[in-house]
C-alpha cells in the first residue's frame, strides 16, 4: 500500500529523524520524501510517500501521531488505497457555480467515482448548489471574504477528506495548509492556461495579448501559486477576431472551466496520474 504522511510544525532540530526511523523500522520503502523550511513563517514541513502492507496502516496512525505530540508536529497518514473504489471530496467555493455543479453532476452520473463529503466556502453563493444536491455546507468566510485557515483544516479533517478540490476558491491558501495535504491531495481549476497566464486575471492578460485561443488549467497544489510543472489537464477554445472580452470570458466560465475541472479530478480519482516530486508522473 501507498502511504503519504505529512508533518508540519514549528521549525525546531531534529524533527524528521524519529518519523524516518519508526517508518524505516517497521519495513518501509521510501519512494518519496520531501522537507522543507519556511524561514519567512518558522515552518518545518515534511512529506514521505512510503510503502507498507495495508494491514499495517492503523498501527502507523498511531505511532505517528504520538511522534507528532511531543515534537509538537501536526502529522497526518493517508493512503490513497485506503477508499480506492470512492474517494471523499471536499468542493471549496467562493463566488461562481459552474465548475461546482459540473463536479457534481458528474458524480451524481458517475463519470467521477467519488463522494462529496462536504462544500466548503468563504462566501455564501453556493450554498443552494450543496442543499441541491444533499451536500453537506461549511461557511469559513467572514462578512468580507476572508477564509478562516484553521478552519477549514479542522474541517478537511472531521470529513475525513482524500481530496480538496478548489473549484474556482479565490483564496490563496497558506504554504502550512499545503503541506498539511501535501502529495497530490489539493486540486486547483486555475481559469487560464498555465504557464503563460498565471494571476488573478488570464482572461484580461490573454486578451490583452490578443490571443484567440483561450483556456483553463486543471493542476495540483504546490506553496508556489500557479506553478505550472503540476498540470493535470488543460481545455481549451478559439473564438474569432473581434469577439468581445465579457463573450469570451462567459465561453470559459459557463463552460470550458466546468469540462476542465471535471477531466482533472476524473483522472486523479481513477489514479491515472499522481504527484511524485513535484511532477505529474502518469500511473496507467
Amino acid at each position: 500500500m501507498q502511504i503519504v504522511i505529512t508533518a508540519v510544525g514549528p521549525d525546531n532540530v531534529r524533527l524528521a529523524d524519529p518519523i524516518i526511523h519508526y517508518v524505516t523500522g517497521q519495513g518501509a520503502n521510501i519512494a518519496e520524501i520531501q522537507m522543507y523550511d519556511h524561514d519567512e513563517e518558522a515552518l518545518f514541513a515534511m512529506l514521505l510517500r512510503i510503502h507498507l502492507p495495508g494491514a499495517q496502516l492503523p498501527e502507523i496512525r498511531k505511532a505517528l501521531a504520538e511522534i507528532g505530540g511531543y515534537k509538537h508536529l501536526s502529522v497526518r497518514v493517508w493512503s490513497p488505497e485506503e477508499r480506492q473504489a470512492k474517494p471523499r471530496l471536499a468542493i471549496c467555493v467562493t463566488l461562481r457555480p459552474e465548475t461546482p455543479l459540473a463536479l457534481l453532476r458528474a458524480i451524481q452520473g458517475g463519470q467521477i467515482h467519488a463522494e462529496p463529503a462536504v462544500m466548503i466556502g468563504s462566501r455564501p453563493a453556493c450554498r443552494d448548489l450543496a442543499e441541491q444536491f444533499g451536500v453537506p455546507w461549511e461557511m469559513i468566510g467572514d462578512a468580507e471574504g476572508r477564509a478562516d485557515d484553521e478552519r477549514l483544516v479542522s474541517l478537511l479533517d472531521q470529513y475525513e477528506v482524500d481530496y480538496v478540490i478548489l473549484a474556482r476558491y479565490m483564496r490563496i491558501l497558506p504554504a502550512a495548509t499545503c503541506w498539511k495535504y501535501a502529495g497530490g491531495r489539493i486540486i486547483n481549476l486555475h481559469h487560464g492556461l498555465l504557464p503563460s497566464f498565471p494571476g488573478p486575471r488570464p482572461y484580461h492578460d490573454a486578451y490583452a495579448g490578443r490571443m484567440l485561443t483561450y483556456g483553463a488549467t486543471c493542476h495540483f497544489i504546490v506553496p508556489e501559486l500557479d506553478a505550472g510543472n503540476q498540470t493535470i489537464n488543460q481545455s481549451t477554445f478559439t473564438v474569432p477576431p473581434g469577439t468581445k472580452l465579457d463573450e469570451i470570458i462567459r465561453l470559459g466560465q459557463e463552460d470550458n472551466e466546468a469540462r476542465c475541472l471535471v477531466e482533472g479530478v476524473r483522472r486523479v480519482v481513477d489514479r491515472e496520474v499522481q504527484l511524485h516530486f513535484h511532477r505529474v508522473i502518469a500511473r496507467k
